[in-house]
């Protein structure tokens, strides 16, 4: 049986969810991911009311669709991040995170939101929580001047003392959190999410909502990711990304320029146009028999949306084939 093909409504946030449900049908597509931004799904209201998530469920079964997991990215990149004035634009569903803007008090009213999130899935009967965590330690990324590796070490301490409370809080509720291994997080590579694991004491309500398009542009083996983390993968994006492979004028710190800025050496792509291999990603996933959904994270910044998610939905759908349960030669057996 195909795994469900989902979309995330995060770029789609400013349209009313019901309008977003009407287009994911006629798309194609199973279900959706909601984003905590935008209508699509209020924390503050879902935490505290099954009614509420029973009307979301409502609109969506109006248009056939399901739900299988919610995302909370913009809050979570608070808990450890260094805050500054970006924060505030991001929090724009979210104002009383910013509150008074006062860092630590962001980053602690941040966290209390994700475990509030977590209750609005438990209400909505979802058990996965897809975000990113922040990081006091990215802007060290290039290591000069020097970095000791104490100031490392410190930046993993400070996110298992602000995420362990967090993840004991989701264990209580039988919901799971996916990080999106991303730049910007307290993970962003193979390497890094080991550190990350490790930091919160191996705590099984911590695994990853598995994005390719973040990973095969550093040089990461998105492939082996699956692998690696193979009881940890708790979801599933889809999205494209294209890298070049001949030089550029702006390397894969991007050169301070936009997306869609022909100078870049990578850029994300709709689904089946940028370099992402999806039939090795597919054969990975099955290997380590991933259930769950296929959700287009859809971004391309040369092309129009509406386009750009029809076609991904019908791409997930002819690269997602299930695995065998007999070898291909086992006709020639006595």
């Amino acid at each position: 049986m195909a795994r469900p093909c989902t979309l995330f409504t995060g770029q789609w946030a400013d349209l009313p969810l019901e309008e977003v449900c009407k287009k994911a049908k006629s798309f194609g597509y199973d279900g959706l991911e909601l984003a905590c931004w935008g209508d699509h799904f209020e924390v503050d209201q879902a935490s505290k009311s099954k009614a509420y998530c029973k009307d979301k469920l409502a609109t969506l079964a109006k248009y056939d669709l399901k739900v299988f997991s919610i995302s909370n990215h913009l809050v979570g990149q608070c808990v450890c991040d260094n805050i500054d004035s970006r924060h505030k634009d991001i929090l724009f569903s979210a104002e009383h995170v910013w509150g008074d803007g006062d860092p630590e008090g962001v980053r602690k009213r941040a966290a209390k939101e994700m475990i509030a999130t977590a209750r609005g899935a438990r209400n909505l009967g979802v058990s996965v929580v897809n975000g990113f965590t922040g990081s006091s330690i990215w802007h060290l990324l290039y290591s000069f001047p020097p970095v000791s590796p104490k100031m490392i070490d410190d930046g993993y301490k400070d996110f298992g003392k602000r995420w362990k409370p967090i993840l004991k809080e989701f264990n209580k509720l039988g919901v799971r959190f996916g990080l999106e291994v991303h730049p910007t997080e307290i993970a962003f590579d193979i390497v890094t999410a080991e550190r990350a694991i490790e930091a919160v004491d191996g705590d099984k309500a911590f695994g990853f909502n598995y994005d390719p398009s973040h990973l095969g542009y550093q040089g990461v083996d998105y492939v082996k990711f699956i692998r690696k983390f193979a009881d940890r993968i708790y979801h599933v994006h889809m999205k494209d990304v294209y890298w070049s492979e001949t030089l550029t004028e702006a390397g894969v710190f991007g050169g301070h320029l936009g997306f869609g800025d022909a100078r870049r050496f990578w850029d994300f792509r709709s689904l089946g146009r940028g370099s992402v291999d999806f039939e090795e990603i597919i054969r990975a996933l099955n290997d380590i028999k991933y259930a769950g959904p296929l959700s287009v994270e859809w971004e391309d910044s040369g092309m129009d949306r509406e386009h750009g998610a029809t076609e991904a939905c019908a791409f997930v759908k002819n690269v997602d084939f299930p695995s065998s349960d007999r070898a291909f030669d086992a006709a020639f057996e006595d």
